[in-house]
Formats: structure tokens, C-alpha cells, sequence
């Protein structure tokens, strides 16, 4: 009977010893980590690395508690936003529900495709080559629904949340679902108004973004190229021709300009064949609702705005007072 009494009481010791321990933080330092779990990872080598980096205080309290709720086998692997802070039930819960870690993936208005795919490259969520081939794969491209050859334009500027390892489609979804998302039914509608397609607009969007160096101005410049375009003008944009040079140095030359490729403006009338970049939602909404005027120019005032001109004798004025005079200075 005494015999009894002890293991019932040394039960009951281990039980309140194993719920103190659930039910306290594991540091008494706060301390935060991020764990990775490989596929495949055993419960016991888990236990002994967040014991190791300060989470759990004990490594065999720990297994017991995972067996008890069932938990030693619902691994997933992944990367795991972990603190001292956090109580063995509380780790147990996030390594469960999968709460793994998100890499927060930010992409600047204009950026192309290529730039996209470097920046998922860099950031260690993907292979760029990888991103780069499905972006511009037509087959692909057309699961969409989009009248395109590649997703350039349709990868919406955003930030973006991703845990690593992510497949390169599971990225592209989302980005061409918020495009879609953007995309209201109200701007096609705008778009048939305009007797334009919604890659058509999406292009000419692209060239404003890049074009634009102060905000106020895209309503201005899409309504510049509203006008060449009514007027059956070459829309001559150096943005659309740099898009066109494969391996771009950066430094644009008169040679450039008569190089005969789809995305030379100079030479094509009409819109490129696809969009030069991803435009964001502004640019697109001016492309879709442009300034009245009645230019046909603009020239970099070289403060990231431009100036407009109604005619070419007074564009020419402009090149003259904002390039020409500029680059004649003498070097200091």
C-alpha cells in the first residue's frame, strides 16, 4: 500500500513537474532564432538544437510533453521564427500549424521581370533561371488567361510574403493575381472606351513608368503619348529602346536609336509588342486616364521632371536650354 501511495505521488510530482515546464518560458534571456527543420528531421535531433540555441530548458521534458499531445510526429519542415520568450507548448504549437518563417519581398514599380527574379535570387528564396523560364514561357503564360508572350508587365509591384523554398509559381501566382486583382472590371471597360486592349495598356503603362521621374507628371506624359499615337507619331521613348539592347551597359548612344529591333519607338510606329517593365497601379491608371493638352513632347529638365511643348520648334527650344547647354559645360 505504501509502495503505491509513493508511485502515485511521484506520478503526480512528474505530472506538475511536466506542466510547469509546458507552461514557462525556456530562457530567462529572451533570445530569437530562426530554426530550420530539414525534411525528415527526427524529433530528438530537433529537441537537442532548440535546447542547444536556448528555447527549451530540458531536452527530455520536452520529447515527453510532444508524445503526451501527440506532436513528435507532425514535423513539417521549414524555417521557424523561434524566442526563449516562448513557452514549450507555444513552440510546439508554431512548429504544428507550420507558422514558419516569411521573407518579406518588396518590388519597386518598373522593375522587369529579370530584376524580379535577381531580387528572389538574392534573397534566397528561389533559382532566378528558374523564375526567368516560367515568366517567359508562352505555354505558361496562357494558363493566365493574358494575351501576352511573357509575363512582363503582369507581375504587379507589391511586397510580398514568402517562406523559403517557395516554387517559382507559387511566387508568380500570387503577383499576377494581384495584377488581376488591380485590374477591375471598371479599367477594362475604360480600356475598350480608349479602343485599346488590356495589353496595350499595360504597355503603354510600362513606357509612363519608366518615363516618370516626378508622380504628378504620368498623367502628363500618358497623355503625350495618347497624342503621338492619335497622330500615328512614333512615340520614340529611350526607355523602350534600351528594353530592345540585349547586355545594356547603362550609357545610351546615338547608335542605339537607329538599331532596328521590335522596342525601338524610333523606328516602329505604334505601341512595342509587349510591355518594357511591371508597371504599378498609378501608371496604369494613367495610362488609362491621361491629362487633356495637347503635347507632343517632352524633354528631361534633369531634376526628374520634364518639360512639354505643343510643337517641335518649341521642344527643340527645350533641348537646347535643358541637354544641350548641360552637356557643353566644361568639366570643373
Amino acid at each position: 500500500m505504501g509502495s503505491l501511495i509513493i508511485a502515485v505521488g511521484l506520478i503526480a510530482w512528474q505530472g506538475t513537474a511536466l506542466y510547469q515546464f509546458a507552461n514557462r518560458p525556456g530562457g530567462v534571456i529572451e533570445t530569437q532564432e530562426i530554426i530550420p527543420i530539414l525534411s525528415g528531421e527526427n524529433f530528438t535531433a530537433l529537441a537537442a538544437k532548440l535546447n542547444q540555441k536556448g528555447i527549451i530548458a530540458d531536452t527530455a521534458k520536452f520529447k515527453l510533453l510532444a508524445l503526451i499531445r501527440g506532436d513528435d510526429k507532425k514535423l513539417k519542415a521549414g524555417e521557424y521564427p523561434l524566442s526563449s520568450a516562448m513557452t514549450p507548448n507555444q513552440v510546439l504549437d508554431v512548429l504544428v500549424d507550420g507558422q514558419v518563417y516569411l521573407y518579406r519581398l518588396t518590388i519597386p514599380e518598373g522593375y522587369t521581370f529579370k530584376q524580379i527574379a535577381a531580387q528572389i535570387s538574392d534573397l534566397g528564396l528561389g533559382q532566378a533561371d528558374a523564375f526567368i523560364a516560367l515568366a517567359s514561357d508562352p505555354a505558361y503564360v496562357a494558363t493566365f488567361g493574358l494575351e501576352a508572350q511573357t509575363l512582363e508587365g503582369y507581375l504587379f509591384p507589391d511586397t510580398y510574403y514568402f517562406p523559403k523554398g517557395v516554387a517559382a509559381q507559387t511566387i508568380i501566382g500570387k503577383m499576377v493575381a494581384r495584377f488581376q486583382e488591380k485590374f477591375s472590371p471598371e479599367w477594362k471597360m475604360r480600356a475598350k472606351e480608349l479602343n485599346r486592349s488590356v495589353h496595350e495598356i499595360v504597355t503603354l503603362a510600362s513606357i509612363i513608368e519608366k518615363e516618370t521621374g516626378a508622380a504628378f507628371e504620368r498623367p502628363i506624359i500618358s497623355s503625350v503619348f495618347h497624342n503621338r499615337l492619335k497622330k500615328r507619331m512614333r512615340l520614340e521613348s529611350d526607355p523602350t529602346v534600351i528594353y530592345g539592347i540585349v547586355d545594356f551597359d547603362g550609357n545610351i548612344k546615338r547608335k542605339h536609336l537607329s538599331m532596328r529591333t521590335p522596342y525601338n519607338t524610333y523606328k516602329i510606329r505604334g505601341l512595342p509588342p509587349g510591355p518594357i517593365a511591371n508597371p504599378g497601379y498609378e501608371a496604369i491608371k494613367a495610362a488609362l486616364y491621361p491629362a487633356r493638352t495637347e503635347f507632343l513632347f517632352f524633354v528631361s529638365k534633369k531634376d526628374h521632371t520634364h518639360h512639354f511643348s505643343k510643337t517641335i520648334q518649341e521642344h527643340r527650344k527645350a533641348v537646347r536650354k535643358y541637354q544641350l547647354r548641360r552637356r557643353r559645360r566644361p568639366k570643373a
